[in-house]
Order: C-alpha cells, then sequence, then structure tokens
C-alpha cells in the first residue's frame, strides 16, 4: 500500500513483517506543462536531472548523477539520463536504485534531488513526483508529489537515513536554484 507522503513526513522503511528492506528505487516522474501561445497550446521538453548525494557525518562523499551512474562503493546506481521527461505517462522517468544492504557503515544519509540542468524553471513541469519502490517485488511504498510549479529550477525531493537498525524516508520538497547538485549543497545541507 502506498504512502502519499506531505512535505516533512517520514516513513520508516521497514517491511509490514517487521524486516528490513534491502533494495529501493527512488523513482522520478515529470512532465513539460502546455504552455499556451497565440496558435494554442504547447509543450516544450524538459530535462529534469536526478542526483543521490551520500553523505556520512554530514559531509558529503559520494555523488551519482548523470555523469556518475554508480557509486564508488557500488551501493547506488543511476538508471540513466532522461532528456524529455513524461515517456513513462506516470512511470519513472529517470531511477536511482539504493542497495540498502550494501550501503557502507559510514553513510548515514542520502540526499535525492532533481534540477533542471537547462535552467527551465518548475513553472513548466507537471505532475512530478518522487516515489520509492521495493526493488525485491516492485512495490510502491511512498510517493511524494510536487504540488504546483513555481520559478525555481531545483527540488530537494527527500532523503533516506539511517534509523537505529534500519531507514527511514523523509519527504522535503525544498525549492532551491541550481542546474547541478553542486549547486544545491547550499540549500541540502539544513537538511541533515
Amino acid at each position: 500500500m502506498t504512502v502519499n507522503m506531505t512535505k516533512g513526513q517520514a516513513i520508516s522503511l521497514q517491511k509490514n513483517d517487521g524486516g528490513s528492506l534491502t533494495s529501493v528505487r527512488m523513482g522520478l516522474g515529470w512532465q513539460a506543462a502546455p504552455r499556451r501561445g497565440l496558435f494554442g497550446s504547447r509543450t516544450r521538453e524538459i530535462d529534469l536531472d536526478a542526483s543521490a548525494v551520500l553523505f556520512a557525518d554530514k559531509q558529503p562523499v559520494d555523488v551519482v548523477f548523470f555523469r556518475h551512474l554508480v557509486s564508488d562503493d557500488g551501493s547506488v546506481r543511476h538508471t540513466g539520463d532522461n532528456l524529455v521527461g513524461g515517456v513513462g505517462q506516470g512511470g519513472d522517468d529517470e531511477a536511482i536504485l539504493v542497495d540498502l544492504a550494501r550501503v557502507p557503515v559510514h553513510i548515514d544519509q542520502i540526499v535525492f534531488t532533481v534540477n533542471s540542468f537547462t535552467g527551465q524553471t518548475f513553472q513548466e513541469v507537471q505532475n512530478a513526483f518522487c516515489r520509492i519502490v521495493d526493488e525485491t517485488n516492485g512495490e510502491e511504498l511512498a510517493r511524494y508529489t510536487l504540488a504546483g510549479g513555481g520559478a525555481y529550477t531545483a527540488q530537494i525531493m527527500a532523503k533516506v537515513h539511517r534509523s537505529g537498525p534500519g531507514w527511514t524516508m523523509t519527504a522535503l520538497g525544498t525549492q532551491a536554484n541550481g542546474r547541478t547538485f553542486q549547486d544545491l549543497m547550499p540549500a541540502i545541507l539544513p537538511h541533515l
């Protein structure tokens, strides 16, 4: 059963039977919003990029994004860059797979971001979401839908962080500006 999350909400990534999840997918989807023009409405392709920044004691130690598809330890993997969005028609346009069992013990948080590399704002995006899926069985566990677009070029979407022996996901939904994950670091740090 999917939990529809609100900004700031946290959920445990424990299975219903009390076991821990071993592998999750952070999926990202979006569509270009139609724009009204002189000759009717039209859409323009939107290139959003998903990234995962791995932290150890509030210090960034690795990142997975379209130019570095696998973390140095192999526990986090990006499935590839989607330059237009909307091809999944409600499915994931980009995804980052996290093998929670393989994440090194010193990594305590993984922050997921999305940014417009081309500088288009979220006013041009609709139906954007991120979701956590149990990769072992395909079950969607949680979904965070972005409400409304704005004059910003990025979002700090969510984070997964260690909580006792397991992991917790927190929906962040913080608006930011930047074309790359590096540009977003000042906006990420207050959420650690």
